[in-house]
């Protein structure tokens, strides 16, 4: 049987995937694997950075929030993924790159808050990651039901 957190990570990937096409980005690989790691999407924004995005959900707030299980280690691991994503044939290869996070909360009535953190690998260069700097963070509620 299948682990359920699969799942849901899944569909958490696959929402954030859906709404950053709705704001015009173009999304060119989920759940992409090199010998770094995992990239869950990669992106290019609408200025033309290609993006990591590291997404996070939590079906409840017993488990902290996102944001938490991010360390130092985990921007940097990603930046070189991103590294070896551009690098391969066929994929653009610009000059910016950088690092997202998206967290995915319930919200009421089964809507689910989307928090776009933009650039948390310049974050974590200077400082902790702040769970409340609101310069950095884009936010929307998604209505479509868990599965």
């Amino acid at each position: 049987m299948p682990d359920p957190r699969h799942r849901l990570g899944l569909w958490a990937e696959t929402a954030t995937a859906t709404w950053l096409t709705s704001r015009g980005w173009t999304v060119l690989a989920q759940r992409w694997r090199c010998p770094e790691g995992e990239l869950d999407l990669v992106a290019i924004d609408t200025d033309g950075v290609l993006v990591a995005i590291e997404v996070k959900l939590r079906s409840s707030g017993r488990s902290g929030d996102p944001l938490e299980s991010v360390d130092r280690r985990r921007p940097r691991r990603l930046r070189a993924a991103l590294g070896r994503f551009r690098g391969t044939p066929d994929r653009p290869i610009g000059t910016s790159m950088r690092v997202d996070l998206v967290s995915v909360r319930p919200a009421a009535d089964d809507q689910w808050r989307l928090s776009h953190h933009i650039g948390i690998d310049a974050w974590l260069a200077d400082r902790h990651l702040a769970t409340n700097d609101s310069s950095r963070r884009i936010e929307a509620m998604y209505g479509r039901p868990m599965p």
